[in-house]
C-alpha cells in the first residue's frame, strides 16, 4: 500500500500569464526516490520549488491547490515557511559551498536552526560528532576529515557537490529535493552521488528531478512524468518506465520527443 508522505493536489503556477503546472494531484511516498522526468520546460524544477516553498506567490507568479506534508497544508497562512524549509531539503543542480571552511559549510544549518544553540566545551564535541556523521553520510569523510578547516572553495566541483549534499543533510530533513544533482559533474563523481541518494533513502524521501532516463532507471522507485506542466503520468517505476500507459510517456521513454 503507498504511504504518500507528501500529497500534491490541484496544483497550479502560474508566471504572469503563462501556466506553468496545471492542475497537478500525485502522490510521494515516504523512503522512496521519485524521479520527476518530462521534457525541457515541461515544470519539473516548478514542481519541485514548490514542495518546499522556494516558489511563493507574488506579483509575477500565482499559486493554487494544496500540498500536504504529513498531513498539513504547506502552503497555508500559519504554516512557520521556515520550519517547511527544514523539513524540506534541497539539493540544486550546482554545487555553491558556503565561503568558509569545509566544516563551517557542515555546521552552519545546525547553528542558525538552533539545532546546536550553545557551543560550550560539551556542545562543541556534539557538533564535531554531527559534521563526521553528515560527512559520512555524504561519502565525504575520508576524503577531508584532515582538513576539515580549509576552504570549501579549494574542494573538487564533485566534492563541492558532496559537500552540499551534507550541508543539506545536516539539519536532517524529512524530504530531500534535488534538481538534477549530478548535471555538472564528472560520471564518477555522478556515481559517488547516486550511491549517496540510494543509501540515504530509507529514512529520507527523496525527490529527484532528473532529464537522464538511465539515471531514473538507476534510482527510482517511483516516478512523474509531466508534459507541458500537465501531469500525464505516474506510478510505480517499474510499470511507469517500462509499461507506460500514455502515448505521450511511450514517446519520451523512445527518445521521439524530448
Amino acid at each position: 500500500m503507498l504511504i504518500p508522505h507528501i500529497q500534491i493536489q490541484d496544483l497550479n503556477v502560474w508566471y504572469n500569464r503563462e501556466q506553468a503546472l496545471k492542475n497537478i494531484s500525485a502522490s510521494i511516498p515516504a523512503s522512496e526516490i521519485t524521479a520527476v522526468i518530462g521534457p525541457s520546460g515541461c515544470g519539473k524544477t516548478t514542481l519541485l520549488r514548490c514542495l518546499n516553498r522556494l516558489l511563493e506567490e507574488g506579483e509575477d507568479i500565482q499559486i493554487s491547490g494544496q500540498i500536504w506534508l504529513d498531513g498539513v497544508d504547506i502552503y497555508d497562512r500559519g504554516v512557520d515557511v521556515t520550519e517547511i524549509r527544514t523539513r524540506v531539503g534541497m539539493l540544486a543542480p550546482k554545487p555553491y559551498p558556503l565561503p568558509m571552511s569545509i566544516y563551517e559549510n557542515v555546521a552552519y544549518g545546525r547553528r542558525i536552526h538552533g539545532l546546536n544553540k550553545v557551543l560550550n566545551k560539551g556542545n562543541g564535541r556534539n557538533l564535531d560528532h554531527y559534521v563526521e556523521r553528515f560527512l559520512t553520510a555524504a561519502g565525504l569523510w575520508e576524503e577531508v576529515k584532515d582538513r576539515l578547516w580549509s576552504p570549501a572553495s579549494r574542494l573538487s566541483t564533485g566534492q563541492q557537490q558532496r559537500l552540499c549534499l551534507a550541508r543539506a543533510l545536516a539539519v536532517e530533513p524529512e524530504v530531500l529535493l534535488c534538481d538534477e544533482p549530478t548535471s555538472a559533474l564528472d560520471p564518477i563523481s555522478a556515481q559517488g552521488i547516486e550511491e549517496q541518494l540510494k543509501s540515504l533513502k530509507q529514512k529520507t524521501t527523496i525527490v529527484l528531478v532528473t532529464h537522464l532516463l538511465r539515471q531514473a532507471r538507476r534510482l527510482a522507485d517511483h516516478v512523474i512524468f509531466l508534459w507541458m506542466g500537465e501531469l500525464v503520468e505516474t506510478g510505480p517505476a517499474c510499470e511507469v518506465l517500462n509499461d507506460p500507459k500514455d502515448d505521450r510517456t511511450r514517446a519520451y521513454l523512445a527518445g521521439d520527443i524530448g
